[in-house]
């Protein structure tokens, strides 16, 4: 094959020029719209299989069986399955020796407007790199932003060529895979939140990274993982859920990290008028708080990943830097309550009006969107540098013509100090815990977690007792 093409046409007519490879296109919704471009460029019967559209439900229940949502992972899941299986069992005998087989499938739904009504796709590819081999997939769901339908099923057809032919050309460079999914395409139009490599083609991938790099390439502004490192669709975690949320670099994570959300969690259900449901916890980490230097260091966001993993968090990574974009991003998958515990010193941020100046109205815009809803601030105090007093969320200084708007969302219960608290170690802050593991003081012991302690002394992470201070 060769590795220059860019356009679907191009892409699509290399994998059909490629006699070595055979398969069955399955989607649902949108039309066939990634099938079309194989049938369209030519020499489709050395390529496509079967193409196939369970487009009824009874159809598509009988195919794939029944699921409660028909554009989902589970849905994309059952058809990669299926088809794979049946192709193989009746072509595998006649062709498997020099034949590698794939499916490619989706799931759709499109929409008259953009993101607001849910425009969405899940779609995937199963394959052998080599005839006969254990099958490789990739996964990925992407949102639609194009304001008409036939825009979207468009975008539709050039991201699955695209999908297709990446698998086949570069699976043995995910991260020119990752890139070669926009061709033709941009953020205007799609938006890509989650892929997920998995099979013997991909044996060195670690999908947690994956979920680093489509934010740090500019191909969403969120992506999310569980503690277990399976990547996830948000809506997968946040479907109108209660969420209760800390931003941070966890760099590392301390005692008074966890005191800081386990306050603010038993407060929350302590205060409720009935018994709450669990809400859904993130850590946020944004890629201003994974910069080290002028770029990200990968080995250290896995190890922080690695901890918060330990400790049964789910990780969210974003590129926000302002609160009211966090409380926007989270308004599309939930209308439930939304928590975020925040210390003094980001409380005191939070009401600065210099990170509010590209918005038209102001800090009282940026206000209103991080409030809109049903929000709360949980806020832990610290202590003052220089005389250690403590301060509260009570008397907290900032310019005096915000002092009004402060004390009216305070009094209404936006912004509530946590009343549980330990002030043991409020003297102490990550960047001093991280100083200490690097320079060998064993006291770093003391200020972390158990669990993230045993971590650090048995993979050296962060560069314990390195005395560089890098990771």
């Amino acid at each position: 094959m060769i590795e220059d093409a860019h356009s679907a046409q191009e892409k699509a007519l290399e994998i059909n020029l490629d006699a070595a490879r055979f398969g069955t296109f399955a989607e649902i919704g949108a039309g066939q719209e990634v099938a079309r471009w194989f049938f369209h460029v030519g020499k489709a019967s050395s390529t496509v299989a079967k193409s196939i559209s369970g487009y009824d439900m009874a159809i598509s229940d009988a195919l794939y069986g029944a699921t409660p949502h028909y554009v989902s992972r589970a849905r994309l899941e059952a058809m990669l399955d299926r088809e794979f299986s049946q192709l193989v069992e009746q072509l595998d005998l006649k062709r498997g020796e020099g034949t590698a087989f794939f499916v490619f499938a989706d799931t759709v739904a499109t929409h008259g407007s953009s993101r607001s009504s849910g425009a969405h796709e899940w779609l995937g590819v199963r394959f052998q790199d080599q005839p006969r081999s254990k099958p490789s997939e990739v996964i990925i769901h992407i949102e639609m932003l194009d304001a008409f339908t036939a825009s979207q099923q468009e975008a539709v057809g050039l991201v699955g060529v695209n999908l297709v032919y990446g698998a086949f050309v570069w699976h043995r460079d995910p991260a020119a895979l990752i890139r070669s999914l926009m061709d033709g395409l941009d953020r205007r139009r799609i938006e890509i939140d989650l892929i997920k490599f998995s099979g013997p083609a991909f044996s060195g991938v670690d999908n947690r990274l994956v979920s680093l790099q489509l934010v740090e390439l500019g191909l969403t502004d969120v992506a999310m993982f569980l503690a277990n490192g399976e990547v996830v669709q948000p809506s997968e975690v946040l479907h109108n859920r209660q969420v209760l949320i800390e931003r941070g670099s966890f760099r590392p994570v301390t005692n008074v990290t966890l005191n800081m959300l386990d306050s603010a969690l038993g407060q929350h259900r302590q205060d409720s008028d009935r018994a709450p449901e669990d809400p859904a916890v993130l850590m946020e980490m944004t890629l201003n708080n994974l910069m080290s230097g002028p770029t990200i260091d990968h080995r250290d966001f896995l190890a922080r990943a690695d901890i918060l993993g330990a400790l049964e968090k789910t990780v969210m990574i974003s590129n926000y830097t302002r609160f009211d974009c966090v409380t926007t991003y989270l308004r599309q998958y939930t209308q439930n309550w939304i928590g975020m515990v925040v210390g003094i010193p980001t409380l005191r941020a939070i009401f600065e009006e210099k990170y509010y100046q590209e918005l038209a109205g102001g800090i009282l815009e940026g206000l209103g969107r991080l409030f809109r809803g049903s929000v709360k601030l949980f806020a832990y105090p610290t202590l003052a540098t220089g005389t250690g007093e403590l301060e509260t969320a009570a008397e907290l200084a900032i310019s005096p013509k915000l002092q009004h708007l402060y004390a009216h969302l305070f009094e209404n219960g936006f912004v509530e100090p946590v009343r549980q608290f330990s002030t043991e170690q409020l003297d102490i802050n990550p960047g001093e815990v991280l100083g200490k593991i690097q320079s060998g003081d064993a006291t770093w012991v003391n200020f972390v977690p158990a669990t993230a302690a045993a971590l650090i002394q048995r993979d050296k992470l962060f560069g314990l007792g390195s005395g560089n201070g890098n990771p």
